[in-house]
């Protein structure tokens, strides 16, 4: 695999962890609504991941990732769109989706 490929999928990876480790004491989606430093830190990673994984796929179209243009498309919500996002959102994103994208770059990471 591309070194760089491999890069942005390493930094895929280590932003879900820390999303799991900022959302570890969160039990709720109330209680997330009302920690905005949680707030801020799982935004500002699925940033991250929308941009790591948007470069990734310019250098190799063949990754398969599921809801890859979700993924990207997220990331230009949350920078460029940020009054349109909501909370309620962002937390299913994070206890639903993230699980199985942690998943599926493990698999991508581990077969190379």
């Amino acid at each position: 695999m591309n070194p760089e490929v491999n890069k942005l999928l390493n930094d895929i990876y280590k932003s879900i962890g820390m999303i799991e480790e900022h959302l570890n004491t969160v039990s709720s989606l109330s209680e997330y609504q009302n920690d905005l430093k949680t707030i801020d830190a799982a935004e500002r990673r699925l940033a991250i991941i929308g941009e790591a994984l948007w470069k990734a796929d310019k250098l190799n179209r063949e990754l398969i990732i599921s809801d890859k243009k979700r993924i990207i498309a997220l990331r230009h919500i949350l920078i460029h769109d940020y009054d349109l996002i909501e909370d309620a959102t962002i937390w299913m994103i994070c206890k639903k989706n993230l699980p199985v994208l942690k998943t599926e770059v493990r698999a991508i990471l581990d077969s190379n």
